[in-house]
């Protein structure tokens, strides 16, 4: 371990040239800055500002899809949504999942001063994901139809869905390095570079869904859903990579290397896989109580997705956050300075705790206007309005929960988060909740109660977790990982 981790040095209020020289030279003679909670907190918070409005402005992208295929009846909205929901699931989530084993291996390489090796791991990391999405991912889509038509009784539905994911398949590659991507230049610290490019795309996303889908001369109607979703994702990997190359991110580039890209895949797959299964063990809980809200009626189910969309909306925050808090932390892991990787963690709870009083507060108190921004239907806003309230209380354990995640991806303890979200969604979270709904009668109450049980465990079981860190296995892992 180095010498000086008892005294190491800041980079929060600094520059990105100092920062460059600190993260590969740790030595207070460079600078002179000192790591402090007041600059790390600074830090932190500057570095979420334009990650909350990327995560934003990518939600949005499948929300201008969605209002399109509205323009065009019922039936192509269903089948949008459906297909969007499909994707999310077998698709979004699998990318998102894997790519946050970027998360340890490219930060921790970059705070080690292993520059090029964040190039590598990016590579590789892009590779895999594109062989998973050869197959299976792609068979999935390509068959969705058999798939789907197990579960949705209507076959017109089930055959413009699977049109939908067929079309989409070309385009998913774009999307991949785009997540990909962002990894690889929020390991450099460079945050703004997604935000650029979706500031760029949101309005060109309209512009092509207007002229392929609904425009009365060129419109191709609901072909064009697809079509547009697929050019958007290959624009905005295309303008990350114009970004690297004109901007800034060369210095981790050490140039195309596929013979190391495709081998030693194990150690990725490592945290690759338990991060896929933290994301998607959310998703897929999500998906399930939005299924058994149905049973409670028309209302109950609408209700249910207006809670559902408020609490994805919440999610950028945290998220944001986590991913600025995971960087950080995997900076100090590559440069073996645990004082500074623990102040950083100490910090977690002052940001968990002021995020879960923001989303709580403004769910709360703003339930009647949200509810309205999706319908204006009496029966609708009345079942609505009273779920926004639970829908604000599960936003305090989400908080917690979505930052420790954040902690957890930035020491490379992936395993641990996937084990800790199996228990509280599947063993705590459906289940009581399932109970509580249909044997108390509590309805779509009770299924909401069953995931802010599940979703407190989590939290509670993350923030134990952290707080008990062996740094010194970290640190041994970290080394092993890199070697």
């Amino acid at each position: 371990m180095n010498t000086n981790t008892e005294e190491q040095l800041l980079i929060g209020s600094v520059d990105h040239e100092n920062y460059d020289a600190i993260t590969r030279h740790p030595s207070r003679n460079e600078t002179g800055y000192i790591i402090t909670p007041k600059s790390e907190l600074k830090f932190v918070s500057s570095a979420s500002a334009p990650l909350v409005v990327t995560f934003f402005l990518q939600y949005l992208l499948s929300v201008t899809t969605i209002y399109a295929s509205g323009r065009l009846g019922a039936k192509e909205l269903a089948a949008a949504s459906l297909a969007v929901c499909t994707f999310n699931i077998t698709g979004l989530a699998v990318y998102q999942g894997m790519a946050t084993s970027l998360d340890s291996f490219c930060s921790q390489a970059y705070g080690s001063g292993k520059l090029t090796n964040v190039g590598l791991y990016f590579q590789r990391c892009s590779f895999m994901m594109l062989a998973i999405t050869i197959f299976p991912l792609g068979f999935i889509w390509w068959f969705s139809g058999s798939i789907l038509s197990l579960v949705v009784p209507d076959q017109e539905l089930v055959e413009m869905t699977q049109l939908f994911l067929r079309i989409n398949i070309f385009g998913t590659p774009g999307l991949l390095l785009f997540e990909t991507g962002k990894r690889f230049l929020q390991a450099q610290h460079i945050y703004n570079a997604g935000t650029y490019v979706l500031l760029l795309v949101a309005p060109l996303n309209l512009f092509l869904n207007w002229i392929l889908v609904w425009h009365p001369i060129y419109g191709l109607g609901f072909i064009g859903l697809p079509i547009a979703v697929g050019i958007v994702y290959w624009i905005i990997s295309l303008l990350m990579l114009g970004y690297v190359v004109v901007v800034d991110g060369k210095k981790c580039w050490g140039g195309l290397e596929i013979e190391k890209a495709f081998i030693n895949w194990r150690p990725m797959l490592q945290l690759a896989i338990p991060g896929l299964i933290m994301v998607e063990a959310e998703y897929l809980a999500f998906e399930v109580l939005t299924i058994l809200s149905s049973s409670f009626g028309t209302a109950s189910l609408a209700a249910q997705s207006i809670g559902a969309n408020a609490g994805s909306l919440a999610f950028q925050l945290p998220f944001a956050v986590a991913v600025a808090l995971s960087t950080r932390i995997g900076h100090f892991i590559g440069m073996e300075d645990v004082k500074s990787a623990r102040i950083v963690t100490n910090l977690t709870i002052i940001f968990a705790t002021s995020i879960a009083v923001l989303n709580a507060s403004s769910i709360f108190f703003g339930r009647k206007w949200l509810a309205t921004l999706f319908t204006d239907d009496d029966d609708v806003l009345e079942i609505s309005t009273d779920i926004l309230r639970l829908v604000a209380i599960n936003q305090i354990g989400d908080a917690y929960n979505v930052i420790g995640a954040g902690v957890l991806r930035g020491q490379g303890r992936q395993r641990i988060g996937s084990i800790l979200n199996m228990i509280s969604y599947y063993v705590i979270a459906l289940p009581v909740g399932y109970y509580l709904a249909f044997h108390v009668g509590l309805g779509l109450h009770g299924l909401w109660f069953g995931l802010i049980a599940g979703v407190a465990t989590l939290a509670l079981g993350e923030f134990i977790c952290i707080y008990t860190s062996d740094w010194n296995r970290i640190l041994i892992e970290s080394r092993d990982r890199h070697d």
